[in-house]
C-alpha cells in the first residue's frame, strides 16, 4: 500500500502544478507523510519535474536535504 501512496502523491503534484503555492504545499504534505526511502525517491522525482518549470523550483526550499 506504501508503494500506492507514493503514486497517488506523484499524480497529484502533477494535477497541481499549474500553481506554484499549492504544488509547495502538496510536497511539504508529501514529505512529512511517506516514508523515508520514498521521500528520498520523491526528491529524485521532483528535481526531474520541476527542471524545465522555474516556477516550481522556488518548492525546492521544502526538500530539507
Amino acid at each position: 500500500m506504501a508503494r500506492a501512496m507514493f503514486e497517488y502523491t506523484k499524480t497529484v503534484l502533477k494535477k497541481v502544478s499549474f500553481n506554484a503555492d499549492l504544488f509547495c504545499r502538496e510536497l511539504e504534505k508529501a514529505m512529512n507523510r511517506l516514508l523515508p526511502y520514498e521521500v528520498n525517491e520523491l526528491i529524485i522525482w521532483v528535481k526531474q519535474f520541476t527542471a524545465n518549470k522555474p516556477e516550481l523550483q522556488v518548492c525546492m526550499t521544502k526538500i530539507k536535504k
